[in-house]
């Protein structure tokens, strides 16, 4: 024999081969000194099946939530041992983005922006064994898909969790102006106003629910879209039906568009302070500090106008230079005829109220 082949076959007898990898390593069950009833148990024909939730899971920013997951085995062979759970964030692709944890038994380990907000639900049902993640203070970029995995030797099934942040979508340019950001400054600048970068599933509810926009903005996955409800000739043309217009990936360096943000329920309060003269914009930001707050930045009074039904009808400076003003029920000499968060730019000169925000 070729004296390559001669050192991989000593290699594969000498045990230290691990042939299934997954993860982890199933030398065990190939091992001559484990357990024969493990081998009866591994051949025996009974099924691992593995069960998640069928319907997207809702949660939003700062809350607990809880990705359901359970399996069992078809027949019930009693209790197995060294059963690996494993949990996997995807990308929109399916394809693994990062691991969130391991647990085998009550011992658990959990990986990245996940060590201390993920663990096991410990309870069960009789036919059914547990294998739910359960995640605190969840994060604007915890939401996606996620892979709850079950390993016992050499059978390994899965099943997909589907976490949907509730919050609001919205368009951002800097003050510099339109088409300005590569990927990497629309990230920032999303996340300069407690925000992210939105994702595709994000800006298509947000179309659903009435977003129009005509400059294409940068999303998570690197492409670059807009969405339009009303079709005219500068937003893709007339004869193009509504819906999410797409220029694909772009070059995340060369390439500057606008940003489509994203930002979830919020841990505090917006609220709006203002003098009889109006205020400078660092007058602005002293005031706020002196209520014991901070000034607001875009994506808080998004986040405020949607999901806390902030309404007021006097412009605010907020913490990126620009003022706006959220309106909820739309009345005469409050902008146009729509709900809505008004914009005045980014003026050099002007006295304005201001928007602050304040931890609860």
């Amino acid at each position: 024999l070729p004296l390559l082949l001669k050192a991989t076959l000593l290699h594969l007898a000498s045990g230290s081969y691990h042939p299934f990898h997954n993860g982890f390593y199933y030398n065990h069950i190939m091992n001559d000194n484990s357990d024969e009833q493990d081998k009866v148990d591994y051949f025996s024909g009974s099924r691992l099946v593995v069960e998640a939730s069928r319907d997207p899971v809702y949660s939003y920013n700062g809350a607990n939530v809880t990705l359901p997951c359970r399996y069992r085995y078809e027949p019930d062979l009693g209790p197995k041992r060294k059963i690996r759970i494993k949990w996997s964030k995807l990308r929109d692709d399916y394809t693994k983005e990062q691991d969130v944890m391991v647990a085998i038994g009550k011992t658990y380990v959990a990986f990245g922006d996940f060590k201390g907000r993920a663990h096991m639900r410990q309870a069960g049902e009789a036919s059914w064994h547990e294998a739910s993640l359960v995640i605190s203070d969840v994060r604007l970029k915890d939401d996606g898909k996620f892979r709850c995995e079950v390993i016992d030797g050499l059978e390994d099934e899965s099943d997909v969790v589907d976490l949907r942040l509730q919050g609001i979508v919205f368009p951002y340019q800097p003050p510099r102006g339109q088409y300005r950001l590569n990927f990497h400054e629309a990230e920032q600048a999303c996340q300069d106003q407690g925000a992210i970068l939105a994702n595709f599933n994000q800006l298509f509810q947000a179309w659903s629910e009435g977003l129009d926009w005509c400059n294409a903005g940068w999303l998570a996955d690197g492409t670059v879209q807009y969405p339009i409800r009303l079709p005219r000739k500068p937003c893709g043309g007339v004869h193009l039906a509504p819906g999410i217009r797409s220029y694909g990936p772009r070059h995340r360096h060369l390439h500057r568009f606008d940003a489509f943000c994203f930002s979830s329920a919020l841990k505090g309060e917006v609220f709006y302070l203002d003098r009889p003269a109006g205020m400078m914009l660092e007058e602005a930001k002293q005031s706020c500090q002196d209520a014991g707050a901070e000034i607001a930045r875009v994506g808080q009074l998004y986040s405020a106008w949607k999901l806390a039904g902030l309404d007021r009808c006097n412009a605010g400076w907020l913490a990126d230079g620009s003022v706006r003003y959220p309106i909820v029920t739309p009345r005469a000499n409050c902008g146009p005829a729509e709900p809505g968060v008004r914009s005045f730019g980014f003026p050099r000169k002007g006295r304005f109220g201001v928007f602050c925000y304040r931890e609860r």
